[in-house]
């Protein structure tokens, strides 16, 4: 006599009405959630203590220098988590990369307690966030592509993404309302706490991946029980020979330039509108705040009926095209709250539509690929973009363009964005079909 499977309780029944997620992705999906919600939590504890030590760095003209340093330093560190990744199991490397962030932090804790207003430990402080917040979310989402198929992702990623945006709305209150009681410093230790978090919940999700791939299904068919092969370049090789990965990287290059732009326009007429650091801080949490409250409801309620009805190139698309009418929107008014505004609206889109999107696309290529390819992409590229992005909207700044006029330039790109994106989903759409008649992921080849 067959034993039937036990009745799903109420809250994986409101679970699958709510979000589509099937009692037996519930634990997975679960911890995915709260690795996520502490990841991002703890970094954007650090988010307005960087873009504060932007300011006592220097003003807008010495941007674009912080941005090359940032970029020089990603392009070294790469190839060094790449040869840490070909030498450790997944199993060991993913809880590690987490834990050597932790001693970083705590460095520069002592550090900071020293020497709070120091312009160089102010500027290697912002250029070393600005690397390691690619590297985290990186792991994390390669992680994700590499435990949920292409078909759980676009019913799932949405709702896990919400986990971020409650880390990420959590983060910056901590930071807005605890900056003036404790100080910055101890914000550190806050965050350095947080991230001891997510190395526990990696190692329990780590055991729920094999329960998942034993058990079958429609899940990504993979071990972490190995090493990654090849050397710590392979990322580079890996990326430059498939026309679909390099798709993947054209999208981040224009996504960054318009972030830039948008970045730049933000640090001058903050410094204007607010005269202390602690008064930039809490400016900046404010936004943070806002920003992620509202991609929470979006991811939690709307990203996953937004790519099941109208497919993952819709996703790709939408914020170019909203991007080019903000421009537009601050052409006409270059104000604080405008641009301000503008950024909510940026990365409200950002965070609950295009980044599910586009981690999505990385369920259909092979192990090596998310780990490796991937991890190029998410930081040299991107922080390619924001260098070659700071140079050329400063340039544009020298040459005594205003406020407005750039934002004509950004309008630009976001059409140019747009193209790409809607080109890229196509490509997406016809590997999807691919490997839906082959059953294999797409190699460097496609």
């Amino acid at each position: 006599m067959t034993i039937p499977p036990p009745a799903p309780s109420s809250l994986a029944r409101l679970l699958k009405f709510t979000a589509g997620i099937e009692p037996h992705e519930v634990k997975a999906v679960a911890l995915s959630f709260t690795y996520f919600f502490f990841l991002l939590g703890s970094y954007y504890i650090l988010r307005p203590v960087r873009d504060a030590m932007g300011t006592v760095y220097g003003d807008g003209n010495d941007l674009e220098i912080l941005y090359t340093y940032t970029f020089l330093a990603t392009f070294v560190c790469a190839p060094i988590y790449g040869a840490f990744a070909s030498r450790l199991k997944l199993a060991t490397f993913l809880p590690w990369v987490y834990g050597f962030f932790v001693l970083n932090i705590l460095m520069f804790y002592f550090l900071f307690e020293n020497a709070a207003e120091d312009k160089l430990i102010a500027g290697i402080f912002f250029v070393w966030v600005s690397v390691f917040n690619m590297f985290i979310t990186s792991v994390f989402w390669s992680f994700m592509a590499d435990i949920f198929s292409r078909t759980e992702a676009k019913r799932l990623f949405g709702f896990i993404a919400a986990g971020g945006s409650v880390g990420a709305a959590v983060g910056p209150a901590i930071t807005a309302v605890l900056v003036t009681v404790v100080g910055t410093n101890t914000l550190l230790l806050i965050s350095a706490a947080g991230f001891l978090v997510v190395i526990v919940v990696i190692r329990a999700l780590e055991t729920e991946k094999a329960k998942l791939t034993a058990g079958g299904g429609d899940v990504q068919k993979t071990t972490l029980e190995r090493k990654l092969a090849g050397n710590p370049f392979d990322g580079f090789i890996l990326l430059f020979k498939s026309p679909y990965l390099l798709s993947i990287a054209a999208f981040i290059l224009m996504l960054t330039w318009v972030s830039t732009i948008l970045y730049f326009q933000q640090n001058d007429l903050v410094r204007e509108a607010f005269e202390s650091r602690e008064a930039r801080t809490q400016a900046f949490a404010t936004v943070d705040t806002i920003v992620n409250v509202a991609a929470l409801l979006v991811q939690l309620f709307g990203t996953g009926r937004l790519v099941k009805r109208f497919g993952v190139t819709s996703a790709l698309v939408l914020v170019p095209l909203v991007m080019a009418v903000a421009f537009v929107a601050i052409a006409g008014s270059p104000i604080v709250f405008v641009l301000l505004a503008v950024q909510v609206v940026r990365r409200v889109s950002e965070y609950a539509v295009a980044r599910p999107g586009r981690e999505m696309l990385f369920t259909v290529v092979d192990q090596e690929s998310k780990y490796k390819a991937k991890n190029v992409i998410d930081t040299v590229v991107y922080r390619f973009g924001d260098v070659s992005a700071a140079w050329v909207t400063a340039g544009l700044m020298t040459l005594g363009l205003t406020v407005g006029g750039t934002a004509i330039f950004g309008v630009a790109v976001a059409l140019v964005w747009g193209a790409i994106a809607l080109s890229l989903g196509r490509r997406y759409e016809a590997v999807q079909g691919n490997q839906s008649a082959t059953g294999q992921p797409i190699t460097t080849a496609a």
